[in-house]
This record gives structure tokens, sequence and C-alpha cells, in this order.
């Protein structure tokens, strides 16, 4: 490969990185085993230092800048896991780091990245204005500039990953994880295809952005990255409007496929990675077991999903897992128009015990556009087993007279 690291850049890489960073398990999973219908391992890199992957290819980087470019000092933006892995690698290699991040980034990640020595500058709404001010810096002040994903070293730095997925499982067949610039995938899939023809084997890479954030499947038919109009997803971690340069290149040769997957199979992976493997995940870091989940993967041998990183605030969690429980039918909002008269609310509350659902929230008003004098409306937030379980328990409440209007989460 002439456009891509070679093994040996990354065996170096990975020697280099031994000391700076953990091996993370890499555990089976019964219950994606079940639903894919082939042995799936989650690959725990949500353990890792800093809680991410990208402390591999931020210290990797830094470790290769000559004496002068480290007096320098580095500078960075990031809206988290980036700026994470570069200030703890600056820590470590003892270089100065500015770190430029939005106004508005969770503030377990601005904690951490101050915590491990940055600078840290915040400023503007969205990551494009700390890109932007870390560009300017890097030029007025010489520091140099540590780009996320879009660099050889960095790509190099997260191949050592694959590295190990394939030492722990000689033989895995498919590996699955999330694309945001493709600095991780392209590093991934150069090391292992490699790792894997010199032991006569092929392993299938397969790429997965958040349906809101997908540069790639475009790029990747018209052969050259393609800047697309992002929308908002809870993937933050992976909203990225354009493929990286470095990575393209490899990816567009070495990934053999790309999937979407929408908001709502993100939150439904994560409830289950909750709930079935006891792990706490980012967004970005589950849209590879969301992708199982959707049926968007198809695989026979032996699977690997990467959970790239578990720095979630607590806020944005619990605000996932209810959108979680509601998108696997779990839990839905209903509304109903009430006499305005004693006993209502019992009998409502009766309905739903009688079907097996459980009343968790409540709200009583008599005021509202559209409503009678003599009526009044409650919105009931229950608990129910599934999409079918919610039909029975709409359709007890119809069937003894009332119409309820199931709310959108």
């Amino acid at each position: 490969m002439s456009h891509g690291p070679e093994l040996e850049d990354f065996e170096r890489a990975a020697e280099s990185l031994a000391p700076h960073i953990s091996r993370t398990p890499l555990e089976p999973s019964q219950h994606l085993t079940d639903v894919l219908g082939a042995p799936v391992y989650l690959k725990m890199e949500n353990l890792q230092r800093t809680g991410s992957f990208k402390i591999r290819g931020a210290t990797y980087r830094l470790s290769r800048l000559t004496a002068q470019e480290r007096a320098r000092g580095v500078v960075a933006a990031s809206a988290g896991n980036h700026a994470q892995g570069v200030a703890l690698a600056a820590r470590e290699l003892g270089v100065a780091a500015t770190i430029f991040m939005p106004l508005g980034v969770p503030v377990p990640k601005l904690l951490s990245t101050r915590g491990y020595g940055a600078e840290v500058v915040l400023q503007g709404e969205t990551v494009e204005t700390p890109l932007r001010l870390a560009a300017e810096f890097a030029e007025r002040t010489g520091a140099v500039l540590i780009h996320p994903y879009d660099h050889i070293d960095v790509v190099t730095g997260q191949g050592t990953l694959g590295l190990e997925i394939i030492d722990d499982l000689p033989d895995v067949d498919t590996i699955i994880m999330g694309i945001g610039g493709g600095g991780l995938i392209a590093g991934v899939a150069a090391a292992v295809k490699q790792r894997a023809a010199a032991a006569g084997r092929t392993v299938h890479i397969i790429g997965v952005q958040a349906e809101n954030a997908s540069p790639y499947p475009q790029s990747l038919i018209e052969g050259h990255p393609v800047a697309v109009v992002t929308k908002p997803t809870i993937a933050d971690g992976i909203n990225v409007a354009r493929p990286g340069d470095v990575p393209f290149e490899i990816i567009k040769d070495l990934v053999d496929e790309v999937v979407t997957v929408t908001d709502d199979d993100i939150a439904r992976a994560l409830l289950v990675l909750l709930e079935r493997a006891k792990v706490v995940v980012e967004p970005a870091g589950a849209v590879g077991v969301a992708a199982i989940l959707a049926g968007k993967i198809h695989a026979t041998g032996k699977t690997v999903s990467i959970l790239s990183g578990g720095n979630i605030d607590p806020l944005l969690l619990q605000r996932i897992m209810s959108h979680g429980l509601a998108a696997s039918g779990r839990y839905m909002t209903i509304r109903i128009s009430l006499p305005d008269r004693p006993g209502q609310l019992v009998r409502i509350s009766e309905i739903i015990a009688n079907a097996g659902a459980n009343v968790v929230e409540v709200m009583h008003t008599r005021h509202g556009q559209g409503m009678q004098i003599t009526e009044v409306m409650i919105q009931i937030s229950v608990e129910t087993r599934g999409h079918e379980h919610q039909q029975v328990t709409l359709e007890a409440l119809r069937e003894d007279g009332y119409d309820p209007i199931l709310v959108a989460d």
C-alpha cells in the first residue's frame, strides 16, 4: 500500500504507544450474537484512557514531533474526545497544549481536558469556530496544529486498535465501527487487512455513520471527499460534514461497506448496551451495535463492534435513555380528554393496570385550547413491554370509551 501506512508502521506505533495506553478487553455479547446469528464481540475502547480511542492517534502524533516542534507547543480544536487525548498526550510528553472548545461542550469533557493540564479556550456555538481559531493560533504562535483525523500519524496511531483486535481474535471475519472524519476506520482497515493477508485471510470492514451526518456514502460513489449539509445528531463525536483527505484515500480502497443509522437506532443501542452488557457508551461509540440491531449488518463469522468511546454527559444519557425506551416500545405518553367529574383518573389507572402497564407520571389540567368547560385533559406516561403491549394498552382504553392520543417523544 503506497498511499497508507505499512504493517511495520502500525507495529512500530503499537510498541511506541504501549506505555501510554490501555489494552482494552474484547468481550463476547450473547444478546447481539442472538440478534445477528453470528458470534459478536465488543471491543471496549470506552474503557481506554481518556474514555476513547482518540488517545492513540494523539499520542502517536505528538511522539513524532521534533524537539523544535515540541518546544513550540501544540494546539487543537475539539468538542471532547480529541481534546482529552491531546491534553493527556501533551502532559505525558511534556508539551504545552492549548485546546479550543465550543461554549456548549459537555461539562465532564471540559473538566477532564483542563484536568490533564491543557489551557482551554471556550468560544463559538459549534466546533467550526474553535477549528478556525485553532488554525489562527497555530499561524500566529507557531504551535503545531494537531488534527483529529486528517494526518498519517494519527491514522497510524488509531490503527493500533485493529492490531489488538486481530491479535486477540485471529479468526475475526468482520469488524464494525463508526466513521466521523475517518481516521479510526482508515487505520483499523489498513492494519487489519495487512495482518490478515499475511496469514492468508480476509477481514470484512464495515463503517457506520449517523444518518444526519453521512458524507461517506456519497463521497465513495463520487470517488473523492464530498461535503454534505449535516443535521443535528446525538452522535456528536462523528458529526463531520466532509471526509478527511488522508483517511479517504485509504477508506475508498479498503473499507468494504458503509451503512447509516438513525438517532432512534443509536438510542436503542445505548439502552441495550446498558441493560445487556452493563456498559456506558457515548452515542458515536454505539453506532456499530445500532447497525446490528437495525438489521443493517449481514455477517456469518466472528464479528467485532468497536465501542469507540464512553464519554457521555449524565444529563444527555438520561434524555437518551428515555428516548431509547420510547423507541423500543418500553415507554409511551398518552393524552386523553375526560369528563370533569370524580373517579375518571382512577378508572383510567385501573384500565392501564389491568392491561399490565405501569403509570409513572400523570399531568392533569383544566386549561387548554379547544377544551370544553366540562372537560379535563390528562397526560399519562406509561411503562410497557414493547410495541405490541402498547397497542394492547391503547385498545383497552378505547374499548372502555376513551380516545387516547399517543404523544410523540
